[in-house]
C-alpha cells in the first residue's frame, strides 16, 4: 500500500521518535556507568564525561572477599538459575495444557478464562499462602522458592502464548500422524511442537524476561546472598543514605546486558513468533 508524502513524513517522525525515547535513557545509563563522580554531582550536570573511569565495573565483576562484586555475582548466578529453572518447570507444565486448550476450546474455554484471569492478579494476593507453604516445606532463601513463586506468574502467560500458536497447527496433520498409529506423546514431539518453534522460541525467551525482572518475591522470599537475584542486590545498593549513582547504573548495565543480547540475537523469531496466531494457516 502506497502512502502519501505526509502520511511518510507523519509514519517515520512517529518512528524516530519513539527510537529516541527508548535509547536515550539507556545511553544515559551507560553514560553514568563511566562517569566520574565529580561529573554526575557538578552543576550544570556534565552530559559527556570528562574522562572515562570503568572502575565500577571491576568493583562489581570483581570476586574479592567481602566485596560488591561477591554479592552481584552471587545474585547474577542466583538470577540466572532461578530463571532458567522457571522457564523449564512452566514450559513443561504448559504443553500439555496448551494443547488440551487449544484441541478442545467448547469444553475448557472456561478454565483457559480463569488460568489467564490468574495472571491478571497482582502478584501481592499470592504473598501469604506462597509464604505459607514455601515456609512449611523449609525452602525460604532458596531457588527452589523464588522457581516455584514465579511460576504463578509464567506458568498462566505460557500456556495463554503455546495455546495461540498451537491454534494455528492444523489437527488434519496430528490426525494423520494417529492414524498411523503414532502415540499422542509422540505425536506432541514430531509434529505439533515442531511446527510451533516460532512461538515457543518467543515463550521461552518472554518468561525468562518476567522472572529476571522479578523483585517482589525476591525480596520477601530471600534474606542473603544465597537465593538474592539482581533486583534486590541492585535495590540495596540504593537504600544507603548516599546512593553511587554511576555504580546504580553500571549494575543496571549490566543486568540489562544479557536480555539485550539474547533479544538482539532472537528478534527474527520474536516476531516471528508473535505473527504466528494472528492469521489463520
Amino acid at each position: 500500500m502506497r502512502m502519501s508524502l505526509p502520511a511518510r513524513i507523519a509514519a517515520y517522525g512517529a518512528m524516530y521518535l519513539v527510537g529516541i525515547v527508548v535509547l536515550v535513557p539507556v545511553v544515559w545509563l551507560v553514560v553514568m556507568s563511566v562517569s566520574s563522580t565529580r561529573d554526575l554531582t557538578t552543576l550544570p550536570l556534565a552530559w559527556i564525561p570528562s574522562e572515562l573511569d570503568v572502575s565500577r565495573y571491576t568493583r562489581l565483576l570483581s570476586l574479592s572477599d567481602n566485596g560488591d562484586g561477591q554479592v552481584f555475582l552471587a545474585a547474577l548466578r542466583n538470577t540466572c538459575l532461578v530463571a532458567l529453572g522457571t522457564t523449564v518447570i512452566s514450559f513443561l507444565l504448559a504443553v500439555p495444557a496448551a494443547w488440551v486448550f487449544s484441541r478442545y476450546p467448547r469444553r475448557l474455554s472456561w478454565l483457559l478464562y480463569l488460568v489467564v484471569a490468574t495472571y491478571m492478579l497482582p502478584p501481592l494476593m499470592f504473598v501469604v499462602p506462597l509464604y505459607r507453604i514455601l515456609s512449611s516445606l523449609d525452602l525460604l532463601n532458596s531457588p527452589w522458592a523464588l522457581m516455584i513463586a514465579d511460576c504463578t506468574i509464567v506458568l498462566p502467560f505460557t500456556t495463554w502464548l503455546l495455546k495461540s500458536g498451537i491454534d494455528n497447527i492444523p489437527v488434519d496433520l496430528e490426525e494423520a500422524a494417529r492414524i498411523d498409529g503414532a502415540p499422542l506423546w509422540q505425536i506432541l514431539l514430531r509434529v505439533t511442537l515442531p511446527l510451533a518453534r516460532p512461538v515457543i522460541g518467543t515463550t521461552l525467551l518472554f518468561s525468562a524476561l518476567i522472572v529476571w525482572d522479578e523483585f517482589l518475591y525476591s525480596m520477601l522470599f530471600t534474606s542473603d546472598s544465597r537465593a538474592q537475584t539482581l533486583t534486590v542486590v541492585i535495590a540495596n545498593l540504593a537504600s544507603g543514605r548516599v546512593s553511587d549513582y554511576g555504580l546504580l547504573a553500571t549494575a543496571g548495565v549490566i543486568a540489562a546486558a544479557p536480555p539485550v543480547l539474547v533479544g538482539l540475537l532472537l528478534q527474527r523469531s520474536i516476531v516471528s513468533g508473535l505473527t504466528s496466531g494472528s492469521v489463520k494457516g
